[in-house]
């Protein structure tokens, strides 16, 4: 898993934008043009939503957006059935799933799923075996890089970037607090590290609530709309 990725500086970065609960937020989003929208199904989240609603606001989408449900430690027939609810839905396994429990969980490699890594938010991050944890988990399509802070995700926490492997063989889907204003830095820190680079947001685009903290679940089309400039613009540099 540690040969030297190729990537070519032109690639494309593809977009997730996850947590959205609302029929309007899913078609402004896809209206940007992102490829792939996350609907979170872990009763622990303030962004949470029922496999049901899941499934109504994924049959919004137009073909080639990929819907993808969000896990925590849900037993294999929870995420089974609610994929069965989402055609086409990609899984994302986000907290304490071993390799075998992803796979079983996917149905056997029946369902695509991504797995989250939980990376520290300090100098610990240069520790984290990333290259290790990509080969345990190859089976997975990419390998999500989130911050480990408490809870499972949407923290709006990032972590040390550049303490990361220099070269990772798989896909990474960079997440962890990334906003409008330094999802470039992200690209241009990890695009030459692995396979390919995307990016995933949430707390990032929110609508903030008087206290100037984000609104959990509810979006800003403005700052959606300023994410995904930023990275067309980090793409074209």
């Amino acid at each position: 898993m540690s040969a030297s990725p190729t990537h070519a500086k032109t690639t494309r970065t593809r977009i997730k934008i996850c947590g959205l609960t609302r029929e309007a937020d899913v078609d402004a989003a896809v209206a940007l043009g992102v490829d792939a929208i996350g609907f979170v199904l872990y009763r622990g989240s303030r962004r949470c939503v029922l496999p049901q609603r899941a499934a109504e606001l994924a049959a919004r989408l137009p073909p080639f957006v990929t819907p993808v449900l969000l896990f925590v430690n849900a037993p294999a027939s929870e995420t089974i059935a609610a994929c069965a609810l989402v055609p086409g839905a990609t899984a994302q396994f986000h907290g304490d799933e071993s390799p075998e429990d992803c796979w079983h969980a996917s149905d056997r490699g029946r369902i695509a799923y991504l797995r989250a890594a939980r990376i520290p938010e300090d100098a610990g991050a240069g520790h984290f075996d990333l290259v290790k944890y990509a080969h345990d988990h190859s089976r997975a399509r990419a390998i999500l890089l989130d911050a480990q802070t408490p809870g499972y995700g949407g923290g709006g926490k990032t972590f040390p970037w550049s303490l990361l492997p220099p070269n990772v063989d798989a896909h990474l889907v960079l997440s962890g607090g990334l906003t409008p204003a330094n999802v470039g830095d992200g690209i241009r820190a990890l695009r030459q590290r692995c396979r390919t680079l995307a990016v995933d947001v949430s707390s990032g685009v929110e609508l903030e609530g008087p206290d100037g903290k984000p609104v959990h679940g509810l979006k800003d089309a403005g700052k959606m709309a300023r994410f995904v400039a930023a990275v067309r613009a980090a793409d074209a540099a």
